[in-house]
C-alpha cells in the first residue's frame, strides 16, 4: 500500500473542516484510492457512488426537493444507511453528474454526513469548478507521485530524507555514497515514473516489462478520453499529444505547430493545447519576454513547450531499450528531454504549475534560453537542467545573471554533480528538485513516517534498486 502526501492532506481536511473535499487531476493519479484508504484507515462507513460506472445514479438528483430527500434516495439506491455514525459519502467521477456540485452546499449544511468528491477531466467538463460553492467545498489537485513519494514507497529511510533536506537548507555537499545512491534513484524514477499503478507494479514484480505494460494502458486510456470528450477537436488534440515525445527530443524542445500542419497557426490549436492542460495530461511551459516579476504579464502563449504529466509515460514512448540505458547511465541517451520533463513534473506538483498556475521558460535570441523560470517570494529564479558532465557551461544563464536590470538574487543549475556555489549560481544535485516548493516546507520525521509505505514487498523493490546501483 503506497502512502502519499495526499493522505495527510485528506486527514487534515476532515479533521479541521466540515466542508466537502474535491480531488481533481488526471486519470490514474490515485484520487479514488486515496479517499478509500482514508475511509478504511479511519473505519468510516463509506458509501461510494461512481457516476461513470453507475449511470442510473444520476437520477438521485433529478427533481430532488432538499438535502434530506437526496440522502433518502442515496440510501435506497445503495441499500446503505446514510444515518450511520461516521458516514463518508463519496461521489466519484462527478464530471458525469454536475448536479452534485450544485447540491453539495445543501448537503454540507444538512450535516448528517461528510462528503468527498473526485473526478477526472474536471478542468475540461466543469471549467468553473473552483468558483463554486465557496466555503462549502475545498479543492485539491492530485498529481503522480513526486520523487520524494517515490523514494519513500521504495523504502528510503526518513533519516536520509531529513539529512538531504538539511543539505538543501545549508547548501552543503551530500555524503558521496548517499549522493550516488540518489542519482541512481532518480534514474529509476525516470523509467518507472509516478503513476501509482506503475509504481505498485514495480514494487510487486520488480519487472520493468510489467511497469511498461501499465504505462501503455494509461496512455491508451488518455487517447480514449481524447476521442470521447472533444468530438470537434479530437484529431488535433490527438496529433499534439502524440507529437510531444519527438518535440521534446528536438534541439530546443519547443513545440513547433508546423510539424502538425505546414499552415498551422497557434490561434487554431490553442484550445487543443488547453484541453490537454485542463485534462491534466500535458504540462505547457510558456516563454516569457523578460525574466521579471510578475511572470504572468510577460508570458508569450504562442511560444511554448509541452511536457507529459508523468516522466515514466514519456520514457515508455521512446525507442525500445531506453529504460535500461537510463538505468545504466549510458551517455549516448539524450537525457535532456527526460530530465527537463522530470523537473517540469516536480515543479508542477510543488505548486508552480497545475490548473491554478503556469510554469515558464525564457528564450531570447540575444541572451539565449533558460530551461525554467519560477517566481518565488516576489523574485524570479532561473533553473537550468543539465544531464551531462559539462554542467558548468551555461552561457544563457551567465548572460541573464549579468543583467543588473533583472535583479535576480540566485539561480539553480540542477545536475548530476554535488552541491557547489559560485557567486549567485547554486549547483545542486538533480534530486534536490524535490525541495523546490512554492510554499516553504520543513521535512519533519512525523510527516515522512506517515508517508512510509506499508507494503512488505517494498523490501524486494529495494533489493532490485540496490542491484541497479552496483
Amino acid at each position: 500500500m503506497i502512502s502519499r502526501k495526499i493522505d495527510g492532506i485528506i486527514a487534515n481536511h476532515f479533521k479541521t473542516s466540515k466542508s466537502a473535499l474535491l480531488l481533481t487531476g488526471a486519470r490514474q493519479t490515485g484520487k479514488t484510492y486515496a479517499i478509500r484508504k482514508y475511509a478504511e484507515t479511519n473505519k468510516l462507513n463509506l458509501i461510494e457512488i461512481n457516476f461513470l460506472e453507475d449511470i442510473s445514479a444520476k437520477k438521485i438528483f433529478s427533481g430532488a426537493k432538499n438535502a434530506k430527500d437526496i440522502l433518502l434516495r442515496i440510501s435506497a439506491h445503495t441499500r446503505q444507511k446514510t444515518s450511520h455514525a461516521d458516514t463518508l459519502l463519496f461521489f466519484d467521477e462527478v464530471q458525469q453528474c454536475p448536479e452534485v456540485i450544485t447540491w453539495i452546499k445543501f448537503l454540507v449544511d444538512e450535516g448528517s454526513c461528510r462528503y468527498a468528491l473526485s473526478g477526472s477531466l474536471l478542468g475540461v467538463e466543469l471549467k468553473d469548478i473552483r468558483s463554486v460553492p465557496v466555503g462549502y467545498m475545498s479543492v485539491k489537485e492530485v498529481f503522480p507521485l513526486d520523487l520524494m513519494e517515490f523514494a519513500m514507497a521504495l523504502g528510503l529511510s526518513e533519516e536520509v530524507l531529513i539529512s538531504l533536506h538539511d543539505c538543501w537548507d545549508r547548501q552543503i555537499p551530500v555524503d558521496s555514497v548517499v549522493h550516488e545512491s540518489m542519482i541512481r534513484l532518480v534514474q529509476l524514477y525516470l523509467v518507472v515514473g509516478g503513476m501509482p499503478a506503475a509504481v505498485q507494479a514495480y514494487i510487486d514484480t520488480n519487472d520493468l516489462n510489467v511497469v511498461e505494460e501499465k504505462q501503455q494502458e494509461i496512455l491508451t486510456l488518455y487517447r480514449w478520453d481524447i476521442s470521447q470528450y472533444d468530438l470537434d477537436n479530437r484529431l488535433k488534440i490527438r496529433e499534439i499529444f502524440d507529437l510531444i515525445p519527438s518535440e521534446l527530443d528536438a534541439k530546443n524542445k519547443r513545440f513547433i505547430l508546423k510539424k502538425l500542419n505546414e499552415h498551422a497557426r497557434f490561434s487554431r490549436y490553442e484550445d487543443s493545447v488547453l484541453w490537454l492542460k485542463d485534462a491534466g495530461v500535458a504540462l505547457p511551459t510558456y516563454n516569457v519576454k523578460e525574466p521579471t516579476v510578475p511572470l504572468k504579464l510577460n508570458e508569450q502563449r504562442n511560444l511554448f513547450k509541452l511536457f507529459l504529466n508523468d516522466i515514466g509515460l514519456l520514457a515508455s514512448q521512446y525507442a525500445s531499450g531506453i529504460q535500461m540505458k537510463i538505468l545504466n547511465g549510458e551517455i549516448s541517451v539524450n537525457y535532456g528531454a527526460v530530465y527537463e520533463n522530470f523537473v517540469a513534473q516536480e515543479l508542477t506538483a510543488h505548486g508552480f504549475g497545475g490548473n491554478d498556475h503556469c510554469i515558464y521558460y525564457f528564450s531570447n535570441k540575444r541572451q539565449g534560453e533558460l530551461d525554467f523560470i519560477i517566481e518565488h517570494d516576489g523574485k524570479t529564479i532561473p533553473i537550468e537542467v543539465k544531464s551531462g558532465k559539462e554542467y558548468e557551461r551555461h552561457n544563457a544563464l551567465s548572460n541573464v545573471m549579468g543583467n543588473l536590470d533583472y535583479a535576480i538574487p540566485k539561480a539553480y543549475v540542477l545536475c548530476n554533480g554535488n552541491f557547489e556555489s559560485r557567486d549567485q549560481i547554486i549547483y545542486a544535485p538533480i534530486y534536490m528538485t524535490m525541495f523546490i516548493e512554492r510554499r516553504q516546507s520543513v521535512v519533519r520525521s512525523d510527516t515522512l513516517r506517515m508517508m512510509r509505505g506499508t507494503n512488505n514487498r517494498a523490501e524486494s523493490a529495494k533489493a532490485l534498486l540496490h542491484k541497479c546501483m552496483n
